[in-house]
């Protein structure tokens, strides 16, 4: 997305329009155009003839090329591609670059959050055909995931969910008692938040689906934000749409307080007990 970016940037500031761009790679304005927008990958040949054509010297022209060659290379996701649906890959890499991270979570505790014993619940759940091997990588790959948290550079990370997460028995008393133990290990961090949006406050803005909100280091990232059903998943990055989810996850936060949520999850532990 940054090349992308960077690509569109560049030729504009060349005054080369869609179609020279094309003939010069020899393919259809379309396709230039989706490579800006990183809808398909950047072969480094490709980026040596645009910036050729845009002017470019030789030194950019391969700091441009190396940064092709470095968003061609499969993350460390790549591995568990069997397990992981095509659609949820592009969430993963999203998750590792992000330097803010704003999750509503009406139904399970956030993946980034999970215990072993809690992950492999809702996976088996979710998926119940899966043989005990594929339902093995797939709780490897969330709790690899994890690791994100522990770097340091670690995103922050903002998570509001409904209170009903936290009645819905996943696995057994036992895992749910050391899920909440998890939760409230991780609100004493600086870079984790937890609000927990009580029974009592009723219908509220964002009774829907669980959605995702990603903020970059990087200028030329939008803001993005990821929602899914059954099967698939929508990543979008219009301007409105980002903001419409923002203001939703801020009106839910302010549906209750850090001191209530944590009253609220010390008091099921102890239903759990």
């Amino acid at each position: 997305m940054i090349l992308g970016r960077r690509l569109q940037e560049r030729r504009q500031n060349a005054g080369v329009s869609l179609e020279d761009a094309a003939r010069t790679l020899r393919v259809t304005p379309l396709t230039v155009r989706r490579l800006e927008k990183a809808e398909v990958a950047l072969k480094p040949l490709y980026v040596e003839l645009l910036l050729g054509k845009y002017g470019a010297d030789r030194q950019e022209i391969d700091e441009f090329v190396a940064l092709a060659e470095r968003a061609n290379e499969p993350g460390w996701w790549h591995a568990y591609r069997d397990v992981v649906p095509s659609w949820f890959s592009a969430y993963v890499s999203l998750e590792s670059d992000a330097a803010m991270l704003r999750t509503y979570e009406p139904h399970y505790v956030t993946g980034l959050l999970q215990t072993h014993g809690y992950a492999r619940s809702v996976l088996r759940g979710g998926f119940p055909n899966d043989t005990e091997d594929e339902l093995r990588r797939r709780i490897d790959l969330r709790l690899r995931r994890q690791s994100l948290l522990d770097k340091p550079d670690a995103p922050t990370l903002w998570v509001v969910m409904d209170e009903a997460v936290l009645h819905r028995v996943v696995g057994s008393d036992a895992v749910m008692r050391d899920q909440i133990d998890m939760l409230l290990a991780a609100m004493e961090l600086d870079h984790i938040s937890i609000d927990i949006v009580p029974f009592a406050a009723g219908a509220h803005v964002g009774a829907c689906a669980p959605f995702t909100y990603f903020r970059f280091h990087e200028p030329e990232l939008p803001d993005i934000v990821y929602s899914e059903i059954l099967s698939a998943s929508v990543y979008l990055d219009q301007r409105a749409d980002v903001v419409a989810h923002l203001e939703a996850h801020n009106r839910m936060a302010l549906l209750t307080s850090s001191a209530e949520s944590r009253a609220l999850l010390n008091r099921l532990r102890k239903e759990y007990s």
